[in-house]
């Protein structure tokens, strides 16, 4: 199943829950606009590429539209749709005053030069820069984009509409960008899954972690869950994956991995094979990489107690199936990774008072936060005797609703 047919079907599942009027069920799932535009740009050998770049907006009845911009390959309209639905009800379920979009352009980046990677940014600005906005949507970094991307995504639209820092977040502290902002998925992740095991009578400190992905989300996760007193026993990134029964050293293993571009050589463990990463032994397994990775094939062979949707849509409706009659419970992807985003929240908020938070302030009210998702949450779970994922998806649904109908909506 794609990655838009599982979103779809977890929304028609929640929809279903509260009852939703057809119509504003259907109105819910149409997204507000989808914008498709050809980038054409030089390359540093005198040769044109053209590159197809994507723009989900799905919904604003609960403010701007938020979301980031992946520059990835495989880039696809539904894999931006799924992505764009799911940030709408992500900001829901934070309860930030977003609404949700997403957007990528179908490159590879590793393959682009610098100026190669700037020329197809600032071109694909101009082509989207009327309809992005302070006010209307405000894109982030993503796979393959990074602090440097905003930097010339906010310059690009500056140019048209005067200095706008609060335009995209994500960006460098020396450009109106938040403290903290880099750490946010990756702290938020730590939050939720201190919220979960409590609700179990557990901590993080002796757990045993198994963390697929150790990019920016991945490796921030496993820092700050080896600093609380977990214990990391396995690692994956795109360049293999290592295993030590006794813990990792983070710290050892961050330095390895930017010395040498990847973890693949690691000596503190023993490599293992990537594909079996999912299925090692642990307490709780955190999928921090591309979606659909946890599926019908490898659900019944999975034996984590706890799984941590640190990815965007990591786990296929039929592994879901699997897992639940296991007893395997799911933090969805909507609650532990929404750090990023209200962190984003966070940074515009700064923008738009001219006032910069320190970064203790910034982590404080992450926490709070987090941890008031995590209770609301698990509120819509007593009232409509759902499983984590239907808790996350009736709350966000629900308030995304609630503010349509508010706003004039007529069925």
């Amino acid at each position: 199943m794609n990655a838009l047919a599982a979103t779809s079907r977890n929304f028609k599942q929640a929809a279903k829950l509260l009852g939703l009027d057809s119509k504003l069920e259907k109105s819910l799932l149409i997204p507000f606009r989808e914008i498709k535009v050809e980038c054409t740009i030089p390359k540093d050998d005198g040769t044109l590429a053209s590159y197809v770049g994507f723009r989900v907006q799905h919904d604003n009845a609960r403010g701007p539209m938020k979301g980031g911009i992946r520059y990835h390959h495989e880039v696809d309209p539904d894999e931006v749709n799924a992505l764009a639905q799911l940030m709408t009800w992500k900001t829901a379920v934070a309860n930030i005053p977003y609404g949700g979009a997403k957007g990528g352009i179908g490159c590879s980046p590793g393959e682009l030069s610098i100026s190669e990677l700037e020329r197809l940014t600032r071109v694909f600005t101009q082509k989207i820069h009327d309809l992005i906005g302070i006010h209307t949507d405000v894109p982030a970094p993503d796979m393959g984009t990074n602090s440097q991307t905003m930097a010339w995504i906010l310059d690009e639209y500056s140019k048209f509409h005067g200095y706008s820092p609060a335009v995209v977040t994500g960006k460098p502290v020396d450009l109106g960008g938040s403290l903290g902002r880099d750490a946010a998925t990756g702290r938020g992740v730590l939050f939720a899954t201190e919220a979960l095991l409590a609700e179990h009578g557990k901590g993080i400190a002796g757990q045993r972690f198994v963390i697929q992905g150790f990019g920016n989300v991945g490796s921030w996760a496993a820092q700050l869950i080896s600093e609380a007193g977990g214990k990391i026993v396995a690692i994956s990134d795109v360049t293999g994956a290592v295993k030590n029964v006794n813990g990792l050293d983070i710290a050892q293993l961050v330095k390895h991995s930017a010395e040498n571009k990847g973890i693949k050589g690691f000596s503190g463990g023993d490599a293992i094979d990537p594909n079996s990463l999912l299925t090692e032994d642990c307490d709780v397994l955190l999928p921090a990489a591309l979606g659909g990775v946890i599926n019908k094939d490898n659900a019944n062979d999975i034996k984590a107690k706890y799984i941590i949707e640190a990815a965007n849509h990591p786990t296929d409706p039929e592994a879901d199936e699997i897992l639940s009659k296991k007893g395997v419970l799911i933090l969805p992807d909507i609650l532990a990774n929404s750090g990023g985003v209200t962190v984003s929240y966070f940074e515009w908020v700064q923008n738009i008072q001219g006032f910069m938070w320190d970064e203790e302030k910034v982590n404080a009210e992450l926490r709070t936060y987090m941890t008031r998702a995590f209770g609301d949450v698990k509120a819509m779970c007593r009232s409509h005797n759902c499983d984590l994922r239907m808790g996350a998806f009736t709350l966000g649904v629900n308030r995304v609703a609630r503010a349509t109908v508010l706003r004039g909506w007529e069925a």
